[in-house]
Parts: C-alpha cells; structure tokens; sequence
C-alpha cells in the first residue's frame, strides 16, 4: 500500500456539500450504497440534502453513539471522502461504509488508510468484537481492498443492490478483534502488506 496519509475528524457543516455533490454523480453513488428504490442517493447515516436544516436535524446526525461519522482528510486537509460505522452495543459490533468522493484519489491507497485508521477506532478505542462490510458484488475495488485488509467472506445477500436497471447480489464480509490485531501485528514486522 502507499504511505498516503489521512486525517479523520468530525463532519462540519463544510462537508455537507461536498458529500451532495459526491452522491449527485452516478458513478461514486453506485460505488457508496448506490440508490434507494424511489431513485434518491443512499446515505445510512443522514440525508445530505437536510441536515444542515436545523440544529436539531445536525444533532440527531452526528450526536447518536451509535453512528459514528468521520470526515476524511488528507494530509494537506483536503476533504476527500467519509467514513461511517453504525454500531450495534449489545453484539458488540459495527457495520462500515467508506466513500472516497474525489475520482482522481481512487485506487491510490487513501480508501485503504481510511479504512485502516477506521478499524483502529473500532478495535482499539470502541474495543468492538467485529466489524462488517456489505459490497455489492460489481465494487470490485472494494471486495479486493477489504479481502487485503483481512476481511473474510461470511455470506451473500441475493440481488440485494438495484444497479443500472438489474438487481445484484452483495457480499457480506467481516473482520474479528483479533484478526485485525494479527493483520497489524504482522505488517510492523514486515511479514505482509497492505
């Protein structure tokens, strides 16, 4: 992996925006949770569109300790992407999303950091016990990214995803506490990489 460098931090209102234009554009909507049934862009954690509306709406998103929102920076504090864990207390585990929304970064190693420095939250500061991804079956990319991770396949949901006039199946694949401790242990000595 490269040694790009990411900064998560707390969504602003500046963000907002950035996210609406994201999700506006086709290809980086299918590559996030593409869209709902009646055609608007998926988003699990707030409507972009609305929570810049009232304060109220802002707390409702962003103070619930059950969904945790980060923005991703880069290491010059441009806004490229977010993460987003939606935490389920009594298992003890945490369903991740991540979108890069800058094209010209994909494929360059920040998806991969984001999504390390993510799971480092979850494991060694929430001390979750699992943390699961699901992957439309044509985010190639992402089953890739997250296998590399140490993500393991753990089912299928059948034509889950609507996408491009079809409907596609999805993959469901986790990753344990100590899994993750292993996979990190193993890149400070070298033995595999990122």
């Amino acid at each position: 992996m490269s040694s790009n460098i990411v900064n998560l931090r707390p969504v602003s209102r500046e963000d907002i925006p950035h996210i609406s234009i994201w999700l506006n554009d086709n290809e980086i909507c299918e590559a996030w949770f593409g869209r709902y049934s009646y055609g608007n862009p998926a988003h699990l954690g707030y409507d972009p569109e609305t929570v810049t509306n009232s304060n109220d709406s802002w707390k409702r998103a962003f103070s619930n300790p059950d969904h945790q929102i980060w923005s991703v920076d880069i290491d010059d504090g441009v806004h490229i992407g977010e993460t987003h864990i939606a935490i389920e207390q009594s298992l003890g585990d945490a369903h991740f999303s991540i979108l890069i929304g800058r094209k010209d970064l994909w494929h360059k190693g920040y998806g991969t950091a984001a999504t390390k420095a993510t799971l480092d939250i979850c494991f060694n500061q929430l001390n979750l016990y699992r943390v699961w991804v699901d992957i439309p079956i044509y985010n190639e990319h992402a089953i890739s990214m997250c296998t590399h991770l140490g993500f393991i396949h753990e089912g299928t949901l059948r034509k889950s995803r609507p996408h491009e006039g079809s409907r596609f199946d999805s993959v469901i694949m986790g990753i344990l506490n100590y899994e993750y401790s292993d996979k990190s242990r193993s890149l400070e000595y070298g033995l595999h990489s990122f």
